[in-house]
């Protein structure tokens, strides 16, 4: 082989070379590319879930201090009908006429027990952000 042969040989390896250089950059800049847009993607559903989190948060902080009010106020009720149930009784036993008086239903007394513990969120939702 002369010597122009083997510089054209070296000439045509330099530039396949090159070629292959400049697609495996534009392959791992399209890849970064991909990458990037997933990114974004993740993030827009990551906030999307955040707002639902934060969302059903602040309703369970309302559904729970309006469940607490509920429940003092059974409690409160509960006791003046105790008292009124009482108070009939006595009538009832010094007059000597009967009289209706209902029972407490036990719903009442003891209120549904929940099956699972239910426990408000301790930590907030921006936790999880990245």
């Amino acid at each position: 082989m002369t010597s122009e042969e083997i510089d054209e040989r070296k000439r045509k390896r330099m530039l396949s070379n090159r070629e292959s250089a400049r697609r495996s950059r534009m392959k791992k800049q399209q890849h970064l590319d991909d990458m990037m847009n997933q990114i974004s993607q993740f993030k827009e559903e990551n906030d999307g879930i955040l707002n639902q989190v934060n969302l059903i948060s602040m309703k369970y902080s309302t559904l729970d201090a309006e469940n607490s009010a509920m429940r003092s106020r059974v409690m409160e009720l509960t006791e003046k009908l105790k008292f009124l149930n009482a108070t009939l009784k006595q009538v009832e036993e010094k007059s000597g006429m009967a009289m209706d008086i209902p029972e407490i239903p036990d719903t009442i007394l003891k209120p549904w027990p929940f099956s699972c513990s239910v426990q408000p969120l301790l930590r907030s939702a921006y936790m999880f952000q990245c």
